[in-house]
């Protein structure tokens, strides 16, 4: 079978990342990266042992490439992928599949049209534990995820919510599978600390099925923290991205069927230091499953190489990754007509020029 002829579009902090991976997959070619910054192509296409274009297009016009993949600065997604869907090239777009909801919405009904896999780059899915902590999940009606980091200096052209928070965004609607309630399906401020865009939000949303997630996002932070609680019935499923740790606390037997530790705690003479070393353990049971030790970008990868072969689905399409655009458009919006003063007057948005309180002397 012959290899899978494919460029990277941006070589940047992502991008060389893609294409140190994609030289290495047996299955694929990696004809060129391309990149405005002719040195950062250089460099990477050196590491990479191939060629290096400031244009995309060239390969374009000489119909040498079988995919892309689209790592540039958020506002030139849609141009850059609809160059490739439109001559019928599948497209791996990085997060978030465009700037904007309108144009996320174009480059899918593009991808469409043209009947060519258009796959976008939220890689959590691929995360090894969220994976195995899917799989422990039933009907969540409660979710909080917290994902904080360093100011990075990178995806400048977009705020927190299109950098950080969309990852969990997606997350949450892959749990939840419902639709948000409306018309009060989401509330949400946040601030601008360093300028430009906000980067620091707080998110609830609220599900038609009853679910509710509580979303929290900072990219000033001075920890990193990318983290998960999912609670059901069945107990409560926590995730620990970086860490790729997964645990499960859930109810057992004892705990359902048999008399409960707080009538025993009711006894005469009864042993509450034993009954407290047995709630853990007895009755409720911690389930740590084992998380394999892949790398989730390899992994993501492979499964849009996978997805070109065999002509099947992407593990996240365009309609899933378009979705995710319209909740974090009606985010954005929330951020943008918060009031702090607590009424529909006042200051609003994620820069707020709020009065400094008086101090008193003395």
């Amino acid at each position: 079978m012959s290899r899978l002829r494919m460029v990277v579009v941006g070589t940047g902090a992502l991008g060389k990342h893609h294409a140190r991976i994609l030289s290495q997959l047996p299955s694929v070619e990696l004809v060129a990266v391309a990149d405005c910054n002719a040195d950062s192509a250089q460099a990477v296409a050196q590491t990479c042992r191939t060629r290096w274009l400031t244009d995309y297009r060239e390969l374009l016009l000489a119909e040498q490439i079988d995919a892309a993949v689209v790592a540039v600065p958020t506002f030139a997604h849609r141009d850059v992928a609809a160059d490739f869907l439109r001559r019928h090239i599948p497209v791996l777009v990085e997060k978030p599949l465009a700037s904007n909801f309108d144009h996320a919405r174009q480059l899918v009904a593009l991808a469409k049209e043209s009947q060519t896999l258009l796959q976008v780059g939220h890689i959590e899915r691929f995360n090894p534990a969220f994976q195995a902590a899917e799989l422990l999940v039933h009907d969540p009606k409660y979710i909080r995820a917290e994902r904080y980091s360093p100011y990075a200096f990178r995806s400048t052209d977009i705020g927190v919510v299109h950098d950080v928070l969309i990852h969990d965004l997606d997350l949450v609607l892959q749990l939840v599978g419902s639709p948000l309630r409306q018309p009060d399906g989401v509330e949400a401020f946040g601030i601008t600390i360093l300028g430009g865009h906000e980067d620091c939000v707080q998110v609830r949303l609220r599900f038609q099925n009853g679910c509710v997630a509580d979303l929290s996002a900072n990219r000033v932070s001075p920890e990193t923290k990318r983290c998960m609680q999912v609670w059901s019935q069945d107990g409560c499923v926590q995730i620990d991205f970086a860490k790729r740790e997964v645990m499960r606390v859930s109810p057992s037997d004892l705990l359902r069927f048999g008399p409960s530790p707080l009538a025993k705690a009711r006894e005469p003479g009864a042993n509450i230091e034993q009954l407290k070393q047995d709630v853990f353990g007895k009755y409720l049971s911690v389930d740590r499953p084992t998380i394999p030790s892949l790398d989730q970008l390899t992994a993501e990868l492979s499964s849009f190489v996978e997805s070109v072969d065999n002509k099947r689905p992407a593990v996240v399409d365009g309609d899933q990754a378009l979705e995710t655009m319209r909740v974090a458009e009606l985010v954005l919006t929330s951020v943008a007509t918060h009031h702090w003063s607590g009424a529909n007057v006042g200051p609003a948005g994620p820069r707020p020029q709020l009065p400094i309180p008086l101090r008193r002397a003395g």
